[in-house]
């Protein structure tokens, strides 16, 4: 009997549930960095910041929280970006892997200003305002419940929009990335936890649903399908 990709799974992913040495994390995290460049998968997230960023004044330092760093390489395009576009930009993140602080920091150059923290993203308090939240490939490890707070409080503390990066639960991306990461040889969390994050990502009504128990109107938020089957939700205020 084939899988069926009508709702969320709810099969965990070694990521969440298995103890590894900070070496073998920190080789997982390089490899799903490689995975991230290869897929596009920052793209949303660095245009849409371009995008809602136009209209500020030149010199207007911006905060952005990444929520779930990992290895810290979407953080390391901001700056990049940052550095481009001239904007001023501090970058803060939360993860709450203890050893993605280390790992994140090890692989950023030396003078690369970005704040890295360890905590669960519902206690942290941030010292100075956060003008954008941004999470990318992180929402699919939480329950629906979860993901409604959590979008609650990306409300509360973001104050002028946030981006949800995240994946769209189909059956090619699912079987396509299946035989891929197998392929590539990348790291065996990767080769079990890429297919099953898919089968715990989303569709469009996944969002509505998760929208409307966070409170949220039906048009605050945006639903964008984007390529490689990258499923984005977004809100400016």
């Amino acid at each position: 009997m084939g899988r069926s990709f009508a709702q969320r799974s709810h099969e965990t992913e070694l990521m969440d549930t298995e103890a590894v040495s900070l070496d073998d994390y920190r080789a997982c995290l390089k490899d799903l960095a490689t995975v991230n460049a290869l897929t596009l998968t920052h793209g949303p997230i660095l245009r849409w910041l371009d995008q809602t960023t136009r209209s500020l004044e030149p010199g207007e330092r911006v905060t952005v929280l990444d929520v779930g760093y990992g290895y810290g390489d979407l953080l390391r395009r901001i700056h990049a970006w940052s550095r481009r576009r001239r904007r001023t930009v501090s970058l803060i993140g939360v993860d709450l892997n203890p050893m993605s602080e280390p790992i994140a920091r090890e692989a950023t150059p030396a003078g690369v200003p970005i704040e890295y923290r360890t905590g669960n993203v519902f206690d942290y308090q941030p010292e100075q305002p956060v003008d954008f939240i941004i999470s990318s490939q992180t929402t699919h490890h939480m329950s629906d419940q979860e993901l409604a707070a959590f979008v609650r409080w990306m409300e509360q503390v973001a104050a002028r929009g946030w981006f949800i990066a995240d994946l769209h639960r189909h059956a090619i991306p699912f079987h396509v990335f299946r035989v891929l990461s197998r392929a590539a040889r990348w790291h065996r969390f990767i080769q079990h936890d890429g297919p099953v994050s898919i089968a715990r990502s989303f569709r469009r009504q996944d969002w509505e649903q998760i929208l409307d128990a966070a409170g949220l109107a039906p048009d605050a938020a945006r639903i964008r399908w984007h390529v490689p089957f990258r499923l984005c939700v977004s809100r400016l205020k």
